[in-house]
């Protein structure tokens, strides 16, 4: 597969360059000078590309890789082809990102679309009393309200909206179409395209002539290095704050309702909703389309399969699955047993059509 041009390839950094970047091993010292421009898949990697491996499984692919250096485990050396120079590392996966962001620094953030680094756009609206520090960048259409304060470094798409008051730190990047109101932002935080922060949550009370909406004056919270995908919604807090920790990632299209507080370093795939005032610990994996309910607490370390419906509180370091979800080998246990059950009732069905 040629390179389309939307992320060409790098002007070229050497194998021991890239090595010495890594804090890993050239296993052949005489490719030292081989030029690596890109990353690619094993079995389509080629001149100038850098690829990895983690098992025995990419065995097949190997034998017709044409890449100019694989990243792979030192036990697993003994399968990659004599003609491809090899760098050793104890952690191929990382490196290999690690090499990506190297080569391709530009498709690590939102793309700019018109404002190069520090410019500003006629075509922004900024308040006269915004206070924007040095280097930073606003597209075309983005409106940002009184009192903002944007630190160095910043980036603001096109049509993106910063409410009045918001704090946004250094190297942050909101993405074109964003919204971020009622928030606070750390340093080198990333909101994709489209994604919707601080808006008021839902919260209603019965009344006589049908739901009263209950008044939402928290705010939301994001700490240092913590990315957002393209179209999450994330509300402030009802009184409180809604606080995403230190250098947690959330995918697309999640929801994050009022006064739920997530920890570090946690993990949230695309469409997980999480229900008010839940609390998360450090290090939480949730898997695509699971759903928690409301101020339950997930200790640290949890890892919750995707569709699961959490309804409970989680105690630290477990792994949990299914709808209700259970301890993972409870539900592994009962998804066999059901799948044996059923497997028993068609072979006795079918034997009954032939007699």
């Amino acid at each position: 597969m040629e390179h389309t041009g939307f992320f060409p390839p790098h002007g070229g950094v050497n194998l021991k360059q890239l090595a010495e970047h890594l804090g890993a091993e050239l296993d052949d010292t005489a490719s030292a000078e081989v030029v690596i421009r890109s990353i690619a898949p094993v079995y389509r990697a080629g001149e100038g590309d850098i690829c990895y491996i983690l098992s025995r499984k990419n065995r097949v692919e190997l034998e017709t890789c044409k890449a100019s250096a694989i990243i792979c485990l030192p036990a697993l050396r003994s399968f990659v082809p004599d003609h491809i120079p090899v760098i050793l590392s104890r952690k191929p996966h990382t490196d290999f990102a690690l090499v990506g962001a190297l080569l391709h620094p530009q498709a690590m953030r939102p793309i700019t679309f018109t404002s190069s680094s520090g410019t500003i756009s006629p075509a922004a609206v900024i308040d006269p009393t915004v206070k924007l520090e040095a280097n930073v960048g606003v597209e075309p259409g983005a409106v940002i309200g009184a009192g903002a304060e944007i630190g160095e470094g910043t980036y603001i798409g096109a049509n993106a909206l910063i409410g009045p008051g918001v704090k946004i730190g250094r190297n942050c990047s909101i993405g074109g179409g964003a919204s971020v109101l009622c928030a606070y932002l750390g340093n080198g935080v990333i909101i994709h395209n489209g994604t919707r922060i601080g808006q008021d949550g839902f919260g209603y009370a019965p009344g006589p002539r049908g739901m009263i909406k209950i008044v939402q004056i928290g705010r939301v919270i994001i700490q240092d290095n913590v990315e957002i995908g393209a179209n999450t919604t994330i509300d402030r807090g009802t009184m409180d704050d809604t606080v995403i920790g230190e250098g947690t990632k959330i995918d697309n299209q999640v929801q994050i309702g009022h006064n739920v507080r997530i920890g570090r370093h946690c993990a949230i795939v695309s469409q997980v909703g999480i229900a008010g005032s839940t609390v998360i610990g450090d290090g939480v994996q949730i898997g695509g389309q699971a759903g928690l309910n409301g101020h339950i607490h997930i200790g640290d370390g949890v890892q919750i399969g995707a569709k699961s419906g959490v309804m409970n509180s989680i105690p630290a370091g477990e792994r949990y699955a299914g709808l209700p979800a259970r301890p993972l080998w409870d539900f592994l246990r009962e998804s066999a047993e059901i799948a044996k059950r059923s497997g028993a009732r068609d072979k006795k069905d079918g034997s009954s059509e032939h007699d």
